[in-house]
């Protein structure tokens, strides 16, 4: 097995495309450049319920399309069981062969005058069955649930090897693509001694958080041959679609984008504070209190883009899309009517029924179909602080903004501070290493009144002004102003 520098273009495959078999599952066969090598034996681990049947299906019914000849091996559940699932999808098992063998079945079981042992004489029996059954019907797929039931039919680890590498030999012979089923419990019971026979094995993880729904990730723990994307990946499992599984982000996919004109927010004062404006390729944090005026900044910006012709994209994680229309409508900019032309794609989620994985796939399928120049999150903040494992996610995150900033897209986080008023403030996982500018925005009391402070913090490409300057927000617009205490009585 190869693995793969997330940071690094991809690795050609050593293999060809006319040697490829899909699994039927589009973000699957990403990881793994393209599909399984033909001709091969592969092993599917998981958890009871972590969709190792679904998957199977979607394997089959790839090769129902393809023309193939498929066969469905079962000694772990029944046909009607089998059509159910199908059946929950939409799917049809029409074209599949299925083989249902039973450890309780008469043709298995042996006669009462058997000098045999009931465990050999019923192996005996299977193997011949399903060799029998793949002969007869021309399969080049197969699946074969389960390795457990073939275990407890040997008896024995050396048996079960022999068994194995011969069930491989006979595939091989007859250029057959198979899939083996092998279920994990919660005792540790694994199958380690057949890892090794097996070409690749791909594993299903199911967890369950303390708040939330169900979190699987699938994992390629070896594949021989192939420039494999490894470690964890986000997946989920949806009715009609089946086993959806969502790469991790590789940065080196995309092409590096050209320098481009300054992007500029449309405010005078706010573009000099920044040298300028802001260049395409970074990400700007705006962090602030609330009502600091955080998202009034990024919607400021979408709008001058979108005024310029440009395309942007928002992803809200707190504010609903209607409060965001009226907020912004409130302060002159007519975002929804951009919105209906489909220059803005707004899309608002639930933090909390959404992985990682998932989102970026969902950003990345935005940015390289519309081509946005603006790319607004609001708010990060919201979308860490709903998932369980929140460093994981800042991790997540960036390597998503490794994209968007080779894409040339101008990416602004939205990052709440602890507390209303005042100095003391800060966020629950530091974030600033992320962002090329920070935007900083303040709001205290002054002489009976509160005012709100903006200052460029931070920018790494080019120059910006350190000074503090007052931020207005009223209906008239935005606008900045040199900053003036009130002269002390």
């Amino acid at each position: 097995m190869q693995s793969c520098n997330p940071t690094d273009p991809l690795p050609t495959a050593r293999i060809t495309s006319s040697s490829i078999t899909s699994t039927g599952i589009p973000g699957l066969d990403k990881i793994l450049r393209g599909g399984l090598p033909e001709r091969n034996l592969y092993m599917l681990q998981g958890w009871p319920g972590s969709g190792k049947t679904t998957a199977a299906l979607q394997f089959l019914l790839a090769g129902i399309a393809a023309g193939e000849r498929c066969t469905y091996v079962s000694l772990s559940q029944s046909r009607t069981e089998l059509e159910l699932i199908a059946a929950s999808h939409g799917w049809s098992l029409k074209g599949i062969n299925v083989v249902e063998l039973s450890s309780n079945s008469e043709e298995l079981s042996p006669s009462d005058q058997s000098i045999f042992q009931t465990a050999e004489l019923r192996l005996d029996k299977t193997r011949e069955t399903i060799e029998r059954a793949i002969d007869e019907h021309g399969s080049k797929r197969l699946v074969y649930d389960s390795l457990l039931e073939i275990k407890l039919l040997t008896g024995n680890i050396p048996r079960f090897r022999r068994e194995l590498v011969g069930f491989k030999s006979f595939l091989a012979q007859r250029n057959i693509v198979a899939l083996l089923l092998d279920t994990h419990f919660e005792d540790g019971l694994r199958s380690e001694e057949v890892e090794g026979i097996a070409h690749g094995v791909i594993r299903l993880h199911k967890s369950l958080e303390d708040y939330g729904g169900v979190r699987r990730r699938i994992e390629v723990g070896k594949m021989r041959g192939v420039p494999i994307a490894d470690g964890y990946h986000d997946m989920t499992i949806r009715e009609g679609e089946g086993v959806v599984v969502f790469p991790r982000l590789l940065p080196g996919e995309v092409e590096e984008a050209g320098q481009s004109e300054l992007i500029k927010s449309g405010v005078a004062e706010l573009d000099e504070m920044f040298g300028g404006g802001q260049e395409g390729g970074t990400t700007t944090l705006v962090m602030g209190q609330s009502g600091t005026g955080k998202s009034t900044m990024a919607s400021l910006y979408a709008t001058a883009a979108l005024e310029r012709g440009e395309n942007v994209a928002i992803f809200l994680f707190e504010e609903r899309l209607e409060t965001f229309f009226r907020r912004s409508e409130g302060l002159g900019m007519d975002l929804r009517g951009f919105h209906d032309q489909g220059k803005l794609i707004i899309r608002d989620f639930n933090p909390n029924e959404i992985s990682p994985g998932e989102f970026g796939q969902i950003v990345q399928k935005i940015v390289s179909e519309d081509h946005s120049r603006v790319v607004v999150i609001d708010s990060l903040t919201g979308y860490i602080n709903s998932l369980p494992h929140r460093d994981k996610a800042v991790r997540d995150i960036q390597g998503l903004l490794k994209y968007l900033s080779r894409s040339g897209v101008l990416t602004m986080l939205i990052v709440a501070q602890h507390g209303l008023l005042g100095e003391n403030v800060g966020t629950d996982v530091d974030v600033s290493f992320l962002g090329d500018t920070v935007l900083l925005l303040r709001i205290r009391e002054d002489e009976g009144r509160l005012r709100r402070n903006i200052t460029v913090a931070k920018k790494r490409h080019g120059p910006h002004e350190l000074n503090i300057r007052e931020l207005f927000i009223d209906p008239t617009g935005v606008r900045v102003v040199p900053y003036n205490p009130v002269p002390e009585t």
